[in-house]
C-alpha cells in the first residue's frame, strides 16, 4: 500500500510541475508576442533637414511598414527578372521559327511547282486518251471531261486567283482529281475494247508459226522459181527456216485439227486446222507431229517440229492460210498485233 501512495504522490507532483512549465511558457510566448508587437509597432522618426531651406521634413514609419516596403520592392525585382528571362527565351527562339517558316515556304514553293507539272503531264494524258478513243471510233471521250461548260482541262490553266493566293491549287488539284475519276470508265471500256480485239486476234492466224519468233522467210508466196524444175510457178504458201530439225511449230490460231497426212512426193508430214471465220491453216514437211484428227488446239501451243520430210531440198516449215477455198498470203496475218499496235 505504501508503494501506491508513493505512485500517486509522485504523479500529482509531475502533473503540476508540468502545468507549471506550460504556464511559464505560455507567459513567455506571450511576453516575447508582445515584445516583438511593441518592437514592430514602434514609430521611427527621420528628420530631413535641408541646407537651403528652414522647413524640415519628418519622415514617419514603423518597423512593419518597412518590412513592407523591402518584400514589395523584392517581389516587383523579382518579376522583372522574370520577365526578363522570359523575353530573352522568346526572343532565341524567333530564329528557329523563322528557319522553319522559310522551310515551309520553300515546301510550298515547291508543291505548287510539282503541281503544274502535274497539270501538264494531266493535259498530255487527256490528248493521249482523246486520240486513242477516237481511233477506237468509241462515242465515249466526251464522258471523260468533268466541265462540259467549261472546255477540258484548259480550265485549269484558267483559274482566277483567290484573295489570299492560297485556294488556288488546292482547286486545281481537286479539278484534276474530278477529271481523274469521270476517266476510269473510258478507260475501263478501252480495256473491253482491247479483250475483244485480242479474243479476236486468237481466231484468226495472227502469229508467227514458229515457236518463240525464230526463223527466217526463205520463200514468199507467188511467183517462184521451182528448186526442182527451175520453173516459175505459183508458191501457195510461205517457208520458214531455222536451218535446222526439230524446232518448235506452233499453231497459229485457235482451232480443230481436221487433217494429218503424209505425201511422200509432196508435203510430206502435214496438219490442216480449221478455225473460225473460215481460216483454215497447212503446216508441211514436219519431221514429227504430236496432236490428232479432232483435237482441239489453242493459239501458240506446239503441234509439232521442223523436218525435212516429202519433196524438200532442206529443213524448213511449209505454211499455208486459206480462207474458204482461195489461197491468201500468210505474210499478210503474221503478227498482226503488232502491225495494230503501231498503227494505234
Amino acid at each position: 500500500m505504501a508503494s501506491v501512495h508513493a505512485y500517486k504522490r509522485f504523479e500529482n507532483s509531475l502533473v503540476q510541475k508540468v502545468k507549471q512549465l506550460i504556464l511559464l511558457m505560455g507567459k513567455g510566448i506571450l511576453r516575447g508576442g508582445t515584445l516583438l508587437f511593441h518592437v514592430l509597432t514602434r514609430r521611427y522618426t527621420i528628420v530631413l533637414v535641408p541646407h537651403s531651406a528652414q522647413k524640415v521634413y519628418n519622415l514617419h514609419f514603423s518597423l512593419v511598414s518597412f518590412l513592407c516596403f523591402i518584400l514589395v520592392l523584392v517581389g516587383l525585382a523579382g518579376a522583372f527578372f522574370w520577365y526578363g528571362t522570359s523575353y530573352k527565351t522568346a526572343g532565341g527562339s524567333f530564329p528557329d521559327k523563322d528557319s522553319r517558316l522559310q522551310d515551309t515556304q520553300a515546301s510550298l514553293d515547291q508543291l505548287r511547282d510539282e503541281t503544274s507539272l502535274l497539270l501538264r503531264e494531266a493535259k498530255g494524258f487527256e490528248t493521249a486518251l482523246s486520240g486513242t478513243l477516237s481511233s477506237l471510233g468509241s462515242d465515249i471521250a466526251g464522258r471523260t471531261n468533268p466541265n462540259p461548260g467549261g472546255g477540258d482541262l484548259s480550265s485549269f490553266f484558267d483559274i482566277t486567283e483567290t484573295p489570299d493566293g492560297i485556294l488556288q491549287e488546292v482547286y486545281e488539284v481537286q479539278q484534276l482529281a474530278g477529271y481523274l475519276a469521270s476517266a476510269v470508265e473510258p478507260v475501263k471500256e478501252i480495256g473491253t475494247l482491247l479483250n475483244s480485239q485480242s479474243a479476236l486476234l486468237t481466231e484468226i492466224p495472227s502469229i508467227w508459226p514458229i515457236k518463240g519468233g525464230i526463223g527466217h522467210i526463205s520463200m514468199f508466196f507467188g511467183q517462184n522459181k521451182n528448186p526442182f524444175t527451175g520453173q516459175y510457178y505459183i508458191h501457195k504458201g510461205i517457208d520458214l527456216s531455222t536451218y535446222r530439225q526439230g524446232d518448235p511449230i506452233a499453231v497459229t490460231a485457235d482451232g480443230q485439227v481436221v487433217t494429218i497426212d503424209y505425201e511422200h512426193s509432196g508435203f510430206g508430214n502435214n496438219v490442216i486446222i480449221k478455225h473460225k471465220h473460215g481460216f483454215y491453216t497447212r503446216y508441211a514437211h514436219l519431221l514429227t507431229i504430236r496432236v490428232k484428227t479432232g483435237q482441239r488446239v489453242q493459239q501458240g501451243e506446239v503441234i509439232g517440229y521442223i523436218g525435212n520430210t516429202g519433196l524438200s531440198t532442206g529443213p524448213h516449215l511449209h505454211y499455208e492460210v486459206h480462207i474458204g477455198s482461195d489461197v491468201v498470203d500468210p505474210y499478210k496475218y503474221i503478227n498482226i498485233r503488232s502491225n495494230l499496235s503501231r498503227s494505234h
